[in-house]
């Protein structure tokens, strides 16, 4: 039943519980905005978390002098293919020249006609395991072509062949045969072909050509080795060849050296990482009279925290094994606007010239005794574990500060929603009494009247 409160002439809108209950609502909403804020807040404070983190995770995959250091190698490529792990390889120069490529087992079946439609004849063919022992695959009418034979060859794991069925192009009449050949390649991997025993067939099957296996045979430093595949690892530490072709008698070298230009790349991503912070700092800090601090994180102190500690990273002095350095020695310096800048001719130039001084520098040396003092890549690292340190680092305890303020805000809401449920509840019920009251006066009222009789009761019937 609606309440309706015209009639009684009490002046009160028909309304009056929602207008109630709204004023009563108005303190939710404005905990409402406050907690949008702070989740805004929130959302700029994982941004700046990310920038942070995006730091840490390039200085731990490049922590020492190993993962900073890259290598390049120059050499024949026509020839070889060369791959260096740089954790194992060293700076250096080889001698290297390919005599003979290793070889795996093959051979070559006479020749026929058709692939799947000349017959071979029935039998057996037998094999001859390395560990001694024989056995015999028979071939009956239905894999009597060369592809069922094929077939039958290459779906038994115990024989250790592969065959193919292919056209060799030597004979336009007779020109399909199996080729039967090992994976593996070297002296030790010589295939024991099998025999092959078929009857009425229409030409022979048997083993036509036969190339045996052999070592590749190599040299270095003008020594030769053999080696049973032409993929070759650690005769060179920390390098894995790959033999393209042979050409005996053509010498070349194997150069492995530093590659500046790609270590250097790691620290401007560092530069950039420092950068990407710094701004978010300033476009924080950019404040004037239409700025809503409450919204921002703008002169918070957490920014000035991180500001000053990357500072104190920049400027820290760095011993090396020469002197005291800071990384401005290297080219990089701040600008007026707050943000770092590099001077790449100044920083490339000092890591060709001395790359030794310039890795001190970024990543400190050893004193003895295993002591080592810190470089401006160990600066970084401190920097970037104890902003991000949890639970008691700056960013994770301004996280925590947010969190708790929006659950107690939420508790708030909660709280305020139940008493204002409550209490349109009771305001409901009220005035429904109320209601039924009128509504029973009116009703005494009107019988009175049927009467001729003044009801006096101030209620003025329609």
């Amino acid at each position: 039943m609606g309440i309706s409160f015209g009639s009684i002439g009490t002046g009160l809108p028909k309304n009056i519980v929602e207008q109630i209950i709204a004023a009563e609502k108005a303190p939710i909403q404005k905990m409402q905005v406050k907690k949008s804020k702070i989740k805004e807040k929130a959302e700029l404070l994982n941004e700046l978390q990310g920038h942070v983190q995006s730091l840490r995770t390039k200085v731990n995959k490049n922590r020492n002098f190993r993962d900073f250091g890259e290598l390049k190698v120059s050499t024949d490529e026509d020839i070889i293919s060369v791959m260096a792990d740089k954790k194992t390889a060293q700076p250096g120069e080889y001698r290297f020249e390919v005599l003979k490529l290793a070889q795996k087992s093959s051979a070559l079946t006479s020749g026929f006609p058709d692939r799947n439609k000349s017959y071979v004849g029935v039998g057996f063919i037998e094999y001859f395991l390395p560990n001694g022992k024989n056995y015999s695959m028979f071939i009956d009418t239905n894999d009597a072509t060369l592809d069922g034979v094929a077939k039958l060859i290459n779906e038994d794991k115990r024989n250790g062949l592969r065959a193919t069925v292919i056209n060799d192009g030597s004979d336009t009449k007779k020109s399909w045969r199996i080729l039967f050949s090992l994976d593996d390649t070297g002296d030790t991997k010589a295939a024991n072909f099998p025999y092959i025993y078929l009857v009425d067939g229409v030409e022979d099957l048997y083993l036509d050509k036969e190339r045996k296996a052999h070592d590749a045979i190599v040299k270095l430093d003008g020594f030769k080795i053999e080696t049973p595949a032409n993929k070759i690892n650690n005769l060179i530490p920390g390098l894995s060849i790959d033999l393209n072709r042979a050409e005996a008698g053509t010498e070349f070298s194997i150069k492995i050296s530093q590659d500046i230009d790609k270590a250097g790349m790691k620290i401007l991503g560092f530069i950039e990482d420092l950068n990407n912070i710094l701004k978010f700092i300033n476009v924080q800090n950019s404040m004037d009279e239409n700025t809503d601090t409450s919204r921002t994180l703008g002169g918070d102190s957490l920014l000035r925290t991180l500001e000053s500690q990357v500072r104190r990273s920049i400027f820290k002095p760095i011993k090396t094994s020469t002197g005291s350095y800071r990384i401005a020695d290297l080219g990089v310096t701040f600008q007026k606007n707050g943000l770092l800048k590099v001077d790449e001719n100044k920083f490339f130039s000092k890591l060709n010239s001395n790359f030794s001084n310039a890795s001190e520098i970024l990543y400190g040396h050893f004193t003895g005794k295993g002591k080592k003092t810190s470089g401006f890549i160990d600066n970084l690292r401190i920097f970037a574990d104890r902003s991000l340190k949890f639970p008691h680092g700056p960013l994770a305890l301004r996280k925590q500060t947010f969190k708790k303020n929006i659950e107690q805000i939420n508790r708030s809401i909660q709280n305020r929603e139940r008493i204002v449920s409550q209490k349109e509840r009771n305001l409901k019920n009220k005035f429904a009494r109320l209601e039924r009251q009128v509504a029973k006066l009116k009703g005494q009222a009107a019988g009175l009247g049927a009467l001729g009789v003044s009801a006096g009761v101030g209620i003025k019937l329609g």
